[in-house]
């Protein structure tokens, strides 16, 4: 794997998650790809417009976005991170508080990554 794409993808996921934490719709819009698609916890699939919607809108107002346990494989142009993160806060009405899994696959295009496809699931907590 290349150092330079892996440190790359990185400074990626480090924004995304700042643009999760902090509701900034337009720097979500330049990370996700138009043709994004992200199958959510329920197992229902959203576009890039419907979240960058939701957090324009304050659907979607996270106040802890936490990274743990991240794995990264470059291949070619593309990436797929699998990350564990910590959510606090308010997700379409109703209060947040969970560890999730995320895997995302991100896709280069011309000089920038961007997020073309991934979902989520929600950790069950230890007994």
């Amino acid at each position: 794997m290349d150092s330079t794409d892996e440190a790359r993808i990185i400074a990626c996921e480090e924004a995304l998650l700042r643009a999760m934490r902090t509701s900034d719709a337009d720097l979500l819009a330049t990370l996700l790809h138009d043709d994004l698609l992200f199958n959510g916890p329920t197992g229902a699939t959203a576009t890039k417009a419907m979240d960058v919607t939701n957090y324009r809108s304050g659907g979607i107002a996270l106040r802890t976005v936490e990274a743990s346990d991240r794995t990264i494989r470059v291949i070619g142009d593309n990436a797929v991170v699998a990350v564990t993160v910590a959510l606090q806060g308010l997700y379409l009405g109703q209060a947040l508080d969970v560890r999730c899994r995320y895997i995302r696959v991100w896709k280069r295009t011309g000089d920038r990554w961007q997020v073309i496809g991934g979902g989520v699931v929600v950790l069950q907590e230890e007994a």
